[in-house]
């Protein structure tokens, strides 16, 4: 009969005391022949013992793991061929275009003071016509 119960503890303990109990009422001597009873409770508590200890060097033993399935496998995709992209035009250097275009501040500043002479002569001019 196989054993289910988690733990064989409390079964280990409550056979003890009954075959304690039938050795206790034994008639007579000691000595005397044990009862079936007797055989069948000493058999019940040897074969609970054995199962603990069967249990507690198994749980010495390292656990076998689940093997981890593997993903599926990625099917690849046809390359497909592009057509080669146009030629760039080559760009001008940076130096070069911030000069060209951008005056410097001694030009910013020169052409501020031509317009405010070019202003204060404008009024004169209308002053005195």
């Amino acid at each position: 009969m196989p054993i289910r119960t988690a733990s064989l503890s409390r079964q280990i303990k409550k056979t003890g005391a009954r075959l304690h109990l039938v050795v206790a009422r034994r008639p007579g001597d000691a000595a005397a022949e044990p009862s079936e009873k007797e055989a069948a409770l000493r058999e019940e508590h040897r074969t609970l013992k054995a199962e603990q200890a069967k249990r507690r060097a198994e749980a010495g033993q390292p656990r076998a793991k689940p093997v981890k399935a593997a993903p599926p496998a990625k099917v690849a995709k046809p390359k497909v061929a592009k057509a080669p992209k146009a030629a760039k035009e080559p760009k001008e250097p940076k130096a070069a275009k911030a000069g060209a275009n951008k005056p410097s501040r001694a030009e910013k500043q020169m052409q501020k003071a031509d317009k405010l002479e070019a202003a204060k002569k404008a009024e004169r001019k209308s002053a005195k016509t």
